[in-house]
């Protein structure tokens, strides 16, 4: 991992979605979560101010330093038992069933292999478990989709591998899951921001039969 995907990007990611319009939204998503968590693309820790006290414990995984040690001093803050899992979504060193819930935001766009990590949740939750989601993604507007996908090769290099054009609750539900909530709109933001401001708040069961 380079030096600006591992110490330059967290701060940016950071300084963006710590606003309070965005905090808002990880509060919704998060409202969802109980019992044992595993987060995909902890990140640096934003998310920890958003959590219901029905959270017993968390597991991060998270695959930059930079990004872990940047969330040194709200995982200090924090009573609850926040431990580093693993650094990759797409194979989380955990046992299967051994979850409550999942969280996963603004991460399923920077996964190479989405419904590889999006299989992985699916294992390692209990059945019947919940995964809460805050992502971005495919816009319904055929032309802000255009945008996405010509400016995504960009966004790519520049983010971290970020994609702009990922149908998310799409993937997770040919991931098995069984999506009980969803709101998708625009995240606040001007019009000329809308390729990379398109939504998807909600939550998904993790069936109850084996895969």
């Amino acid at each position: 991992m380079g030096w600006w995907q591992d110490r330059v990007l967290p701060r940016m990611v950071d300084n963006s979605l710590s606003i309070e319009p965005i905090m808002a939204e990880r509060r919704r998503a998060c409202a969802a979560l109980h019992g044992r968590v595993v987060e995909l693309g902890f990140g640096s820790g934003l998310n920890i101010a958003a959590l219901p006290s029905a959270v017993t414990s968390l597991t991060a995984i998270e695959p930059s330093s930079g990004a872990w040690d940047l969330s040194e001093p709200r995982r200090s803050a924090s009573a609850l038992d926040i431990i580093r899992g693993g650094l990759d979504g797409q194979d989380i060193a955990e046992p299967d069933a051994s979850f409550d819930s999942a969280l996963t935001t603004f991460t399923l766009c920077t996964i190479p292999d989405a419904q590889q990590a999006l299989a992985e949740v699916r294992r390692v939750l209990r059945p019947g478990g919940t995964l809460a989601f805050l992502e971005h993604g495919l816009a319904p507007s055929r032309r802000v989709a255009r945008w996405q996908r010509r400016l995504e090769p960009i966004q790519r290099r520049v983010a971290g591998g970020c994609h702009l054009s990922r149908d998310i609750p799409a993937l997770i539900s040919e991931a098995g899951f069984t999506v009980t909530s969803l709101d998708q709109r625009y995240l606040p933001g001007s019009v000329i921001s809308r390729p990379w401001i398109y939504g998807y708040n909600g939550s998904a069961t993790c069936p109850k039969e084996p895969r």
